[in-house]
Parts: C-alpha cells; structure tokens; sequence
C-alpha cells in the first residue's frame, strides 16, 4: 500500500487518533513523512516503537510510546540508550515484563534516568502468561514506582497467538 493510499484510508476513517505501530514502524523510510502528513490532516497520530531506532526525527506533534527492552525479553542490547535525551512529556515509555529480574530492571531504570519527569505515562505491563499481574502490582506500591501498570489489551480482547490486530 503507498503512503497516500494509508493517509487516504486514515482519512477515511471517522476517528481522531491514528496509532502506528506493528513490528518497527521506524524501519520503514515513508513513516517519517507520513506521520507528519497525518498531523497536518488534523490526527492525533500516536507510533509505538521499540526504541531501537533513532527518534529524534519524528514529527514533534506525533505521541512517542517507546519500549525499553528488558533483559528477559534477550532484546535488551537493542536499546538505544541516546533516545532517553530525546524524550518529552507528551511521549510514554514502556516496559513487558517476564519475572521479578525484569521488575527490577525496570524499577531501576525509572530511577536512575528519572523517566517520571521525562515522560508523560511510564507503563509496566507482563508478558502475557509468563508474570502474575498481581505481583508487579504489589511490588510497584511497595517500591513506590511513579509508574502505571497496564494489562496488553490485545491479549485479552483476542487470543493471545493473534496476529496482526
């Protein structure tokens, strides 16, 4: 599909929001243009990415939702360390747990690059299936964590092996 037949189905669509995410949206060399064309169209355009990629190029109007790796997820040595400069309020950080080594990883990284301040939201979720929701939760309120906890939606909505949702 070419860029203007995306902003042409984005357009079509009767929502204010646009997110673009799926893989590593910023692996593809037209998201940078499309993002801004987006926003001059009057979306809100939000890009979920995996913090591997440089962002300081994007379009300052687009919501940044960037993940940090954790060691159990073996990605953690794609983390672009440089992006936590870039960051500003209106962007999230986000971080997928599989087990208390990954909580705490987290948790150290929210205090040492004072993520809280940086950033709008800084999100704690699970590996679907792996970690007890219930655990991360109950170490974030004993460690005080100046983070939010989400469940992966589309985990719950679907099955959790659906792809492309």
């Amino acid at each position: 599909m070419s860029r203007a037949d995306v902003v042409k189905e984005a357009l079509s669509r009767k929502t204010r929001v646009v997110e673009i995410t799926g893989g590593e949206p910023l692996l593809q060399p037209a998201v940078l243009p499309l993002m801004t064309e987006l926003c001059d169209s009057g979306k809100t355009v939000l890009i979920e990415t995996s913090g591997e990629r440089d962002i300081s190029e994007v379009d300052p109007r687009v919501h940044r939702i960037m993940d940090l790796k954790a060691p159990g997820s073996g990605e953690s040595h794609r983390n672009r360390w440089e992006n936590i400069a870039h960051l500003r309020l209106s962007d999230e950080v986000k971080f997928v747990l599989k087990d208390r080594v990954d909580y705490e990883w987290a948790r150290d990284v929210v205090a040492e690059h004072n993520l809280s301040s940086r950033v709008s939201n800084v999100l704690f979720s699970v590996v679907h299936g792996a970690l007890d929701p219930k655990s991360v939760v109950a170490w974030m309120l004993e460690d005080e964590v100046p983070a939010r906890f989400q469940i992966q939606m589309h985990k719950v909505i679907w099955a959790p092996d659906t792809t492309g949702v």
